[in-house]
């Protein structure tokens, strides 16, 4: 590769690095194999939850709500009735039925709260209506909440109840008061035989099995109830049930919409909401008429019995008495008496009505209750009017008690409107009586004058004229009445509900919405994507190891002399017996960038030898590896060449030439020997080896001492290279002391071993002047890394620095962990 000159640097790197997205991009592509696993894994838990999920089913019904007119009321009705009208009635009914009153009554009549199972390949099955039996429930009695019932059929007529429950205790609910009760249930396995139609009373459960219709029993198959919480039965619909306009906000047609895991409780659910809905909706809007038909039967009650009595009293005079002829002028003295009387009764009945009436409403908060005043022949406009606005207020009062605050401004609202027309019927009630009392008295005046002239007959036929009269207006009477609550009745029998079910829920197949599968394979395929992506990230944040050569030109401005690919060889000479190798062709390349070196950057009046020093930051980043061979790579050029062992802390150098330690650079430094007694001549022609000797207490006073320097001096005069083995520089002080008699330096960085921290180290003794003429040499090179730039040559020689004596406080033997971890990192 192009060598980089050797510039000064201004100022030590800043230690914010940008976030490396295209390390971070290679990153993922090197860890492909992992997020196509992470992917194929999470493809894997998208189809076990799809083949596990209930199908979700939904269905939908139409309703219609419209003011339909009864058609027996005409304008020749003499009771009136106010049957309300469409405003405001699509948005009672849409919270009608999200009410929890609504609701309970649906879930009562079809008995949800009751479910029946089968074991299916995953979990228990609800199969509602495909059960061969259906349960006659004593709801009287409590049964168990959540533990189910096996049901085991021995027989076309027997079965037998078993269970294997862990605990004694439990809850039960007994459905027709809804309270929750303690039951005992048997502990371990328990089993009792019926028979069809056979009373079961068990302390757990109280029903009769029946047969159900078209459906056949397979003795030895089983079946399962389970009982749930009546209340959370019921908020779970109310929640689920859906109400909104078909087609436009105007439209008098509802959609009615609910979702389930069985399409045969969502068909039966919604008819059976627009059923109830129907049918509680037809008796709110004949509330009035049923008030008014309490009412005349009561009143007619009362005119039937002194109907009677009359009726006795004639039979009783005529028994005692002869026939009697009444001249004509008395007949229709009588007459007209009895047509005063009629009138003076009709009178004290509509004023008994609104003394009731003034009574009811001064003392009762619920106007719900009140009769039409038609009904006794009351045609007071005011009246109706009043006594029709407050019913229907009170009505809409209470609907509205279901879904809002006792608190709430509608109420406050409601209430004050009521209060305002009570104070106005309260004064024409007043009025009305006092009219009524003067008629009443003009009536009596009338009946006092017609007595009179009656008075000179015989008493007997007084008498007799008396209960004739009495007879007459109590048979009117009651014809009255008879008339007006068979009017009342008919109407009351051919009123229509306003609620209409145009479109009944049905199941012709389809209305599945769930589960998602293909949502489900899609997330399954994002996580499984982004997941990994999120781990690399995290990881890739948190490494602080250089895994290229563009990080190392990120970290630092020292340039980067050449790559060393991944060689797996015996020992260190790969250049001497490997030369075609690709490894032996990088030491070659990093040969030829020294040589530019040494040719432009060094004084041309320098004569002799040239040094290069090569050192690292810590042990095991190839160092003693690089040394040896770019010695080598110098020798075999023709140079004569010596390389020094002066890592006296831990020595490497002697083994790969087949030497021994005993003797080294340390017994000249003590001056045990002579230099010349301690120089190695090698199998490697040109190249000379002084090994580092014995490890000596004082490793970097022996460097610092006057003896380097001549020796320095002595060998530029004798040989062309000399390389400088040291100790790493991130670890001891010794590399330091060699650096001045170095004319270039190296610092080996080992890929995916060398911590960026160490970048820092080797810029901040750059910065100070500490090293010169440095530059890296980046070892362990992977072509695979494709982030890197150079020699790829994907090979490696299996080099290993291992353990770099006591003095460095490493340990030799790798743990498995660390085993694991260098794997991974190998993927």
């Amino acid at each position: 590769m192009a060598y980089k000159e050797f510039d000064d640097i201004e100022g030590l790197e800043s230690n914010h690095v940008a976030f490396d997205f295209k390390g971070f991009l290679f990153k993922v592509i090197n860890l492909w194999k992992f997020v196509l696993l992470c992917i194929g894994a999470a493809l894997i838990i998208a189809y076990l939850i799809n083949v596990r999920k209930q199908d979700v089913y939904k269905l939908d019904s139409l309703i219609s709500v419209e003011n339909d007119q009864n058609p027996f009321f005409t304008a020749n009705t003499s009771i009136s009735f106010n049957w309300g009208g469409v405003s405001g009635k699509m948005g009672k009914t849409i919270t009608t039925l999200q009410t929890r009153t609504h609701n309970e009554l649906v879930v009562d009549s079809l008995q949800f709260y009751m479910d029946y199972l089968k074991e299916g390949k995953y979990r228990k099955e609800d199969i509602y209506k495909r059960a061969p039996f259906q349960v006659d429930l004593d709801i009287k009695k409590p049964q168990v909440l959540g533990k189910p019932i096996g049901i085991r059929f021995i027989s076309a007529t027997q079965f037998e109840i078993f269970t294997a429950y862990e605990g004694a205790g439990g809850s039960g609910q007994i459905y027709s008061s809804k309270e929750v009760v303690p039951v005992t249930v048997p502990v371990g396995e328990f089993t009792k035989s019926f028979s069809l139609g056979e009373p079961v009373n068990l302390p757990f459960f109280s029903g009769t099995l029946m047969p159900r219709a078209h459906r056949n029993i397979k003795p030895g198959t089983e079946f399962y109830l389970r009982f749930k919480n009546f209340d959370g039965v019921v908020n779970s619909y109310k929640k689920s049930i859906s109400v909104g306009s078909f087609n436009s906000s105007n439209s008098p047609v509802l959609r009615l919409s609910l979702a389930g895991n069985n399409k045969g409780k969502i068909v039966d659910y919604l008819n059976t909401t627009a059923a109830i809905l129907s049918r509680t909706e037809l008796e709110r809007k004949n509330l009035y008429a049923t008030n008014t038909i309490k009412f005349i039967d009561s009143s007619l009650a009362a005119v039937n019995t002194d109907l009677t009595d009359v009726t006795k009293e004639m039979n009783s005079f005529r028994k005692k008495n002869k026939v009697f002829d009444v001249s004509v002028e008395m007949t229709n003295i009588s007459g007209k008496l009895k047509s005063f009387e009629a009138q003076k009764e009709a009178e004290e009945t509509k004023l008994n009505y609104l003394n009731r009436l003034e009574s009811y409403l001064q003392t009762k908060t619920d106007y719900t209750n009140i009769a039409a005043p038609t009904s006794v022949g009351i045609s007071e406009g005011n009246i109706l009017t009043s006594v029709s606005k407050i019913t229907n207020l009170a009505i809409e009062r209470r609907s509205l008690e279901y879904t809002t605050r006792e608190s709430s401004a509608i109420f406050k609202n409601i209430d004050r409107q009521i209060d305002a027309e009570k104070n106005v019927l309260l004064e024409t009630i007043k009025s009305t009586i006092s009219t009524i009392n003067l008629q009443l008295g003009t009536i009596n005046r009338e009946i006092a004058i017609l007595s009179a002239k009656l008075n000179d007959l015989p008493e007997d036929q007084q008498e007799y004229l008396k209960i004739q009269r009495k007879l007459d207006i109590s048979q009117e009477a009651y014809n009255v009445y008879m008339n007006k609550r068979s009017e009342a009745a008919i109407v009351k029998a051919a009123n229509i509900s306003d609620i209409t079910i145009v479109d009944e829920a049905k199941d012709i197949g389809g209305g599945r919405i769930g589960p998602n599968t293909s949502l489900n394979y899609m997330m399954g395929l994002m996580l499984g994507f982004f997941i990994p992506l999120f781990l690399i990230f995290v990881i890739f944040l948190l490494d602080n190891t250089i895994h290229g050569s563009d990080e190392v030109e990120h970290l630092s401005s020292i340039p980067i002399l050449g790559l060393i690919g991944k060689y797996r060889y015996h020992n260190n000479l790969v250049v001497f017996e490997k030369p075609k190798s690709a490894v032996a062709e990088s030491f070659r390349a990093i040969r030829s960038s020294l040589q530019y070196f040494y040719k432009n950057k060094l004084k041309e009046e320098q004569e002799g030898g040239k040094t290069i020093m090569i050192t690292s930051s810590v042990s095991g980043e190839g160092k003693t590896f690089c040394s040896i061979n770019i010695a080598t790579v110098y020798a075999l050029s023709g140079k004569k060449t010596i390389l020094l062992g002066l890592d006296l802390r831990k020595p490497k150098i002697f083994d790969d030439f087949g030497l021994t330690n005993e003797k080294g650079i340390v017994n000249y430094f003590i001056g045990d020997s002579e230099f010349d007694e301690v120089i190695n001549t090698t199998h490697v022609e040109n190249l000379s080896v002084v090994t580092s000797g014995p490890i000596p207490p004082n490793p970097s006073e022996l460097l610092m001492s006057d003896k380097m320097g001549a020796l320095i001096q002595r060998l530029r005069q004798e040989y062309d290279m000399i390389v400088l083995d040291t100790p790493p520089l991130g670890l001891v002080t010794d590399a330091l002391e060699l650096v001045q008699y170095a004319d270039a330096s190296i610092f080996m960085v080992r890929l995916d071993y060398t911590k960026k921290g160490m970048l820092q180290l080797i810029n901040a003794k750059y910065r100070a002047g500490e090293v010169k003429n440095i530059s890296f040499v980046l070892n362990f090179y992977k072509h695979k890394s494709n982030h890197n730039y150079g020699y790829g040559y994907g090979y490696g020689y299996g080099y290993g620095y291992g353990v770099y004596g006591n003095a460095y406080h490493e340990d030799s033997k790798k743990s498995l962990f660390k085993k694991v971890k260098a794997f991974i990192k190998s993927i």
